[in-house]
């Protein structure tokens, strides 16, 4: 199968290329999105989990459009069109080579580094002042915990922002309920307290994440986004940074 050079893949190029090979087409996929065959297999059991036929042949064969749907909305239609579209130059390609060498490590840090920048450009679109990667001063006053963000400050912090990708270089599972209960153990009871978190790794440690989500039942965490819960983060800084005054 060949595609035209003009407009954008859609989710009617995905499911033409798994109808023609299946295993050729999640092979392509895997590639576009820059994941190992295990980690790309705890991609579709997260995304099929629902599934009665499972994320292989048989649950594509029992939908076919759905199945390209789901794809699509995981980021691969968008990873597709990015790809397309990129221009490259000697530096990338050098990059991508390196990668296939080290490629967890540099995946792990480049994985981290984007969600990060996710977070960024929308706290700089809402605040004027805001910290980054520093440790802001807990409510006694004599200790601190690290955050990525603190808004407006480190000294009085109203908002601290962790954020953490799975599957990047320093950023286990355990490690986040650590730094969440230390952040819940030194801000004031008033600081409201966001986790952003992205990654198919919780698939396989689902009682850690459900730790989180007690820690947001209880009121302890503001609430806990993803990167397709883009406009809800936004929405709600704006609507913080209204009632908070800042």
């Amino acid at each position: 199968m060949s595609f035209s050079e003009e407009g954008v893949f859609t989710e009617s190029h995905i499911q033409q290329l798994l109808e023609r090979n299946f295993d050729e087409g999640l092979l392509l996929f895997r590639l576009v999105l820059v994941q190992s065959k295990d980690e790309f297999g705890k991609t579709l059991k997260a995304l099929f989990y629902n599934n009665a036929k499972g994320s292989g042949k048989n649950g594509f064969k029992s939908d076919p459009e759905g199945y390209a749907k789901k794809l699509a909305e995981s980021g691969l239609l968008d990873a597709m069109n990015n790809l397309k579209s990129r221009t490259y130059t000697w530096k990338d390609i050098v990059q991508e080579r390196l990668m296939m060498g080290r490629g967890s490590a540099i995946k792990g840090q480049t994985r981290g580094k984007n969600l990060e920048d996710f977070v960024e450009q929308l706290v700089s679109n809402v605040f004027e002042k805001y910290e980054v990667r520093k440790s802001f001063v807990g409510a006694t006053g004599l200790s601190t915990a690290k955050a990525d963000f603190c808004i407006p400050s480190t000294k009085h912090p109203s908002i601290v922002i962790e954020v953490k990708a799975y599957g990047a270089t320093g950023s286990k599972q355990s490690d986040v309920i650590g730094d969440a209960s230390k952040i819940i153990e030194e801000k004031r009871d008033d600081t409201y307290f966001i986790l952003v978190t992205d990654g198919v790794t919780w698939t396989d440690r689902l009682k850690d994440f459900q730790r989180l989500i007690d820690f947001q039942n209880l009121g302890k965490i503001y609430r806990i986004y993803t990167q397709r819960m883009r406009e809800d983060l936004l929405a709600d800084l704006q609507q913080l940074k209204q009632e908070l005054g800042l």
